[in-house]
């Protein structure tokens, strides 16, 4: 389920972010674009939080 609320607001904070980001520029916003860059930025954050993280050791 935690992976599912961070890719959800990757996704929706990317979107804000390439739309102000385009805005800014005077550039087109190009929806396809943004949302790949969203889903891949999440997907890296998920897996810099696995590795990052120590693994509880069972007694």
């Amino acid at each position: 389920m935690k992976y599912l609320v961070t890719l959800f607001w990757t996704y929706i904070l990317g979107q804000v972010v390439c739309y102000l980001g385009s805005a800014l520029n005077s550039g087109t916003y190009d929806f396809k674009l943004s949302s790949i860059i969203s889903l891949i930025v999440g997907v890296i954050i998920i897996l810099i939080a696995e590795v990052a993280t120590p693994k509880k050791k069972h007694a």
